[in-house]
């Protein structure tokens, strides 16, 4: 009688899936972290997409376990080196949030809203826009003695523990300019922004000057119509640009 052969069923051949493990913890410390930062209320939701863009390039941009199994990055070196860029600029973002609160704040007390306006701007820093109305008398470029003080509480606020750069711009409508002390509108743009640098930095010995420059803009940069008086009021300004110390990648801006 022949004898039955018993059947062995085949190994499956086993694939090495221990990459998997650190991979999936990068996953979610990162994703941890996006919901952390999505959750804080100070930072805009601009930033937030900035922020997201960030995750997507280092995701999309670096190199794939697949393409060299052989080598398994740690997730904790590669997650705190994300964590520490990422919240660099969040918190430069937060202290650059607080200053435009407490510019709004100082507007709203001071029923400055028709003379005033503060902004954020596309790099991530604060604007304040002045109506050169409220600071200066037609073709002239000395701060009326009454508003004055603007500038010395102003000061205060710009002030902060690691010095920001500052930029403080003129600018004028298209009427052309020649009296006796002008010349042009780059001459009446570039002085009334001088003097008004001038008046911030007397009111507070605490500001490093170094940090400060100012800048005639002339009449070419207009936020409105030339072509009507409104647009012409409007255009006629004073600019205080607040700048970020920390750009979106976590280095820091460079003078």
């Amino acid at each position: 009688m022949a004898k039955k052969h018993k059947k062995h069923k085949k190994h499956e051949e086993h694939i090495d899936e221990s990459w998997l493990v650190p991979y999936a913890d990068i996953l979610t410390l990162l994703l941890a972290l996006f919901i952390v930062l999505f959750a804080s209320s100070s930072v805009d939701q601009e930033k937030l997409e900035r922020v997201s863009e960030v995750f997507s390039e280092i995701f999309d941009g670096g190199i794939s376990v697949m393409d060299n199994p052989s080598v398994v990055p740690d997730p904790n070196a590669i997650s705190d080196e994300v964590t520490d860029q990422v919240m660099k600029y969040v918190r430069d973002q937060e202290e650059l949030q607080d200053t435009l609160r407490r510019i709004e704040e100082f507007i709203a007390v001071n029923e400055l809203e028709e003379q005033f306006e503060v902004i954020k701007v596309e790099d991530g820093g604060v604007q304040i826009i002045i109506r050169d109305s409220i600071l200066f008398d037609p073709g002239r470029a000395d701060i009326k003695p009454e508003y004055e003080a603007i500038a010395g509480e102003l000061s205060t606020i710009l002030y902060s523990d690691i010095p920001r750069r500052i930029i403080i711009r003129g600018h004028t409508d298209n009427v052309p300019m020649n009296n006796a002390q002008f010349h042009s509108n780059w001459d009446l743009s570039g002085m009334r922004a001088t003097r008004f640098l001038d008046s911030i930095l007397e009111s507070n010995p605490d500001l490093d000057p170094s940090y400060f420059s100012a800048i005639g803009k002339s009449e070419y940069e207009p936020i409105a119509d030339n072509a009507t008086p409104e647009g012409r009021a409007k255009n006629r300004r004073v600019e205080v640009l607040i700048q970020p110390l920390i750009a979106e990648d976590g280095s820091d801006i460079k003078e």
